[in-house]
């Protein structure tokens, strides 16, 4: 099946290139070739981090610096690249060499997340600064108008020891308790203990970090069980 026509990806973005070459770079995988979009994903990544950084500051003045990072790294990351990336259905323009044609690689979400970032890039470099930061900003428009909430960012350890402080008792313990596989393709299971209310979860991920989140979230889960009995009582 033939390729959409890059003119409808320009309408989609509500851009024109001048140079059409840079376009064609930043729909280039690496394995497509030695010229691709590495190095326009690279620049692009800068300046997307700039732009949304710059909205955060004005959108919410008193926010501390950890609070306006993570709500960044929220916006920026691969999940959200990739979902821009589908909004626009990126994957029918990207060009690729024939072993990530055949498994699947303008659907995975990695190659997708590259390839918005090289457009910023292109972008920018077909233009300028202004042009390029109103491009970031309708392709973000409805993710910066349903900001996500603070709390819910937070990774479960960091919620899970703030619940505790609060209440003055002593930080949870993780243990790694079974370690399976292969060194390439190791299961982790990790306990997590608190002494106060006693409360020991256990959970199994493909690293060590994975499972003590996964850990830390079921212990929350727990614990706000307990202090609601405590209520109760």
């Amino acid at each position: 099946m033939n390729k959409p026509s890059l003119s409808s990806l320009c309408k989609r973005l509500d851009y024109q290139f001048d140079d059409s070459s840079l376009l064609e770079e930043a729909l280039t995988h690496r394995s497509a070739g030695a010229s691709n979009n590495e190095r326009l994903e690279f620049l692009g990544d800068s300046v997307l981090n700039f732009v949304i950084a710059h909205e955060l500051f004005k959108m919410f003045p008193r926010l501390r610096e950890g609070d306006l990072s993570r709500l960044r790294a929220s916006l920026v990351n691969g999940e959200s690249l990739a979902e821009i990336a589908r909004e626009l259905d990126l994957g029918d323009f990207i060009k690729l060499g024939a072993g990530e044609l055949r498994s699947g690689g303008h659907r995975r979400s990695s190659i997708l997340a590259d390839c918005v970032e090289s457009l910023i890039g292109a972008v920018y470099c077909d233009s300028n600064f202004e042009r390029c930061r109103e491009l970031i900003l309708r392709l973000y428009k409805n993710k910066l108008q349903n900001i996500p909430d603070l709390q819910s960012l937070k990774d479960p350890k960091t919620r899970l020891q703030e619940l505790l402080q609060a209440r003055k008792h002593a930080l949870p313990q993780y243990e790694v308790t079974h370690v399976s596989g292969k060194a390439h393709d190791q299961l982790f299971e990790v306990s997590c203990h608190i002494n106060e209310p006693a409360i020991t979860t256990s959970a199994k991920g493909r690293s060590r970090r994975k499972a003590e989140q996964l850990a830390a979230e079921a212990a929350i889960t727990k614990l706000q069980h307990a202090f609601e009995q405590e209520q109760h009582d």
